[in-house]
């Protein structure tokens, strides 16, 4: 039987939006939110939010939740998870972003049953785009895949380019949820930056660099990640709609 742990890393500082995780949406914070939506699942062995901040501590113990408390400095999120990883024990681990208030059940599911794979590494989401103008917005990552649904590549650039528009071309969203095994978990947090990864900024090439196995799992998840003002206004708005 597998070990199934969700961690939640959430950092005070963000460019585009500090302290986001301290907003609140009908008197409740963002991560507060997010750990509950994902405790909701019933999905888990055990949550662990991740954090650099002791306000944000507070939230999730006042709440009855577990927080581990990073003791060094992280490049991104998957860094302070394979800290918090040095002192738990699990075969597959999911990193839920703490700025997904509305994570639901069925996306987390598709992530889990990626590892029924044996032959994958990691395990992201994707969902083809909505709105057409979303495909040209730098801020929204897409992703490529083979026909089996493993990544070929990810870029904040349109891809794919449709020179041909007489064939069916879908574009996919990237969702930042990822899942891991142990083992990719520390040889991730073991390998610097990668040149790819660098100049576009996204930190799910390193595992393509890495020639890693990366299983993308298509959903039509319908939830908010919060990474702007904007964001967090659209946020609002869907929790008053629920």
């Amino acid at each position: 039987m597998k070990r199934i742990i969700a961690v939640i890393p959430a950092r005070y500082a963000s460019t585009r939006f500090p302290a986001k995780m301290l907003a609140r949406i009908n008197n409740t914070s963002v991560i507060a939110q997010t750990y509950l939506s994902t405790k909701a699942t019933d999905l888990f062995d055990k949550i662990i939010v991740a954090t650099d901040h002791d306000e944000i501590a507070q939230e999730i113990e006042q709440i009855g939740g577990t927080v581990f408390k990073s003791q060094r400095q992280h490049v991104c999120g998957t860094d302070r998870i394979a800290e918090v990883l040095e002192h738990e024990n699990a075969d597959v681990i999911v990193n839920v972003q703490g700025d997904e208030p509305f994570i639901e059940k069925s996306v987390l599911e598709k992530v889990i049953a990626c590892f029924d794979n044996p032959t994958v590494d990691v395990a992201s989401v994707m969902q083809q785009f909505k709105n057409p103008n979303d495909i040209t917005n730098s801020n929204f990552v897409k992703v490529v895949v083979t026909q089996e649904n493993f990544a070929l590549y990810f870029s904040r650039s349109p891809i794919p380019y449709i020179r041909n528009t007489e064939v069916p071309s879908i574009a996919y969203h990237h969702i930042g949820i990822y899942g891991f095994t142990r083992k990719t978990l520390f040889q991730f947090a073991q390998t610097s930056p990668t040149p790819l990864e660098s100049v576009e900024q996204i930190e799910a090439i390193r595992f393509l660099e890495m020639g890693l196995k990366m299983k993308m799992a298509l959903t039509t998840y319908n939830g908010i990640q919060i990474d702007t003002k904007e964001d967090f206004e659209r946020a609002k708005k869907f929790a008053e709609r629920r």
